[in-house]
């Protein structure tokens, strides 16, 4: 075992620095060597790639990353912790450690425009956030993401049209990316251990568009409307916001094959596509 997933030896560690945990950061440290490895498998890592991690710790997940990787550049929001990667991580000269607030990040320039491989334990109080930022603004970015979440927010990204998990963050996400839910993660691997179970989710950005949406900024915008009214009608959402007529709107659905007297939930991520393709060429007002 390694030394990183041993608890007794993180407490230790964590006490040599005089570190305290902040539960606002979700700072719930991995110590199951099993799913780590789990984890970097579903990245595929080969060595000429650069891996972008969000969160290190105490680098137990960067380690392994940077065995397999050219490159590894990890953001860490904590201070505190610098010095602990410093010492833990002081033998892998292919680690750039960054003290950087992940949602603050020029990314574009972070990465010089260049594709990486994003593999974190992810901060849950951030991911949902991150994951729209990534997925709206810069899916070039991304060869593949394997990320550690809070199993709800798991759930949500591969949610099917209907179910109560279904909503903006399913549809941006499935239409950005291939998505899969690869397994569930007890609470009983972590240090320290958290409230809630995780799961690890791996999305492949597809930058050859799935769907004809006409225009993004109209797409995203289509969809966000819908889902802050979801037990409206798509028909009653639709025209609370864009400058259009119920009669208008009702003849752009017959046009995109869409009865718009459903709940907007039970679009699939193809018929929002369809809507707001049409909603574009309709051009309507931003």
């Amino acid at each position: 075992m390694s030394k990183l997933t041993n608890p007794g030896f993180v407490t230790q560690l964590l006490s040599n620095h005089g570190i305290r945990l902040r539960k606002k950061w979700g700072q719930n440290f991995l110590v199951d060597e099993n799913v780590l490895a789990k984890i970097v498998s579903a990245a595929d890592i080969k060595h000429n790639d650069h891996v972008l991690e969000i969160g290190p710790g105490i680098g137990a997940l960067t380690r392994e990353l940077a065995l397999r990787a050219i490159k590894v550049t990890a953001l860490e929001i904590d201070e505190r912790l610098i010095p602990v990667l410093e010492e833990t991580l002081a033998e892998y000269k292919n680690i750039t450690i960054i003290n950087q607030d992940a949602m603050a990040v020029d990314f574009v320039g972070l990465l010089e425009n260049m594709p990486v491989k994003l593999v974190a334990n992810m901060p849950y109080n951030v991911a949902t956030p991150l994951f729209y930022r990534w997925l709206k603004e810069h899916r070039q970015l991304f060869a593949v993401l394997v990320c550690m979440l809070q199993k709800e927010v798991a759930q949500r990204i591969v949610a099917q049209p209907g179910s109560k998990e279904y909503g903006t963050l399913s549809v941006v996400c499935q239409y950005a990316a291939k998505v899969e839910m690869l397994f569930t993660v007890p609470r009983t691997v972590f240090f320290p251990r958290p409230e809630i179970s995780s799961a690890v989710v791996r999305l492949r950005p597809d930058m050859a568009a799935q769907y004809d949406v006409g225009n993004e900024a109209v797409f995203f915008r289509v969809v966000e409307a819908v889902f802050s009214q979801r037990r409206k009608t798509a028909l009653n959402t639709l025209h609370s916001v864009f400058k259009l007529s119920k009669a208008e709107l009702n003849d752009l659905g017959i046009k995109a094959g869409l009865d718009l007297s459903r709940r907007g939930e039970t679009l699939s991520v193809a018929e929002f596509a369809r809507l707001s393709y049409f909603l574009y060429n309709k051009a309507i007002k931003l």
